[in-house]
């Protein structure tokens, strides 16, 4: 699955990262990046994790 993030609902706070540090960063500025956009057997319980946790729904998974 591919991860796909909203960067217009993104707020940054940094719930994802603190989740999935292999997936989510903030950069220097504080803006979200992603550090790949895939989903792997070792990632996806905490990428689920950090979608759910997004309090404006702006991480979201597609196939």
């Amino acid at each position: 699955m591919k991860i796909k993030v909203d960067f217009d609902l993104c707020e940054s706070n940094a719930l994802c990262e603190a989740m999935a540090p292999e997936v989510f960063e903030l950069d220097d500025d504080d803006f979200l990046q992603l550090k790949t956009d895939e989903t792997t057997d070792e990632n996806i319980e905490n990428v689920k994790r950090a979608v759910a946790a997004c309090p404006r729904a702006a991480i979201s998974l597609v196939e």
